[in-house]
């Protein structure tokens, strides 16, 4: 069976796609700690981040790297913090999380997100990422 992620990424359901290259992708959640919090997720269906082929993993490493300076640009914050969770999809994910204190990378303080409003910050990040 698909994760929701596999079914974004092959456009079966929506979302707010920032980058994408043959190995990963990349979208805003739907259910954001504070704006910008961005999603690096592997193509193939990984459930535990610690199984991901060496390669794979630094590759996810560096994409982040790159969407984080992006957020840095578009999202007013000291830094963009880092979590791999993975217990509510079991497809590999990063969060990257635009943090100013530490209570910032709280997940209980995720919301539904508006629809309009990730589209304005994808278009903002995208642009960023083009950079």
């Amino acid at each position: 069976m698909s994760s929701v992620f596999s079914k974004i990424q092959a456009r079966e359901i929506p979302g707010h796609i920032l980058f994408e290259d043959e190995h990963c992708f990349s979208i805003l959640t739907i259910a954001p700690i504070r704006e910008g919090h961005v999603l690096v997720i592997p193509r193939a269906e990984i459930n535990h981040w610690d199984d991901l082929p060496t390669e794979l993993a630094a590759h996810l490493m560096l994409v982040s790297q790159r969407i984080a300076k992006a957020i840095k640009f578009v999202v007013n914050c000291k830094r963009v913090g880092m979590s791999i969770i993975g217990l509510e999809v079991p497809h590999t994910h990063l969060h990257l999380i635009p943090i100013n204190t530490i209570d910032d990378m709280n997940f209980a303080n995720q919301k539904a997100a508006n629809h309009e409003a990730l589209a304005k910050t994808a278009v903002l990040l995208r642009a960023a990422l083009q950079n």
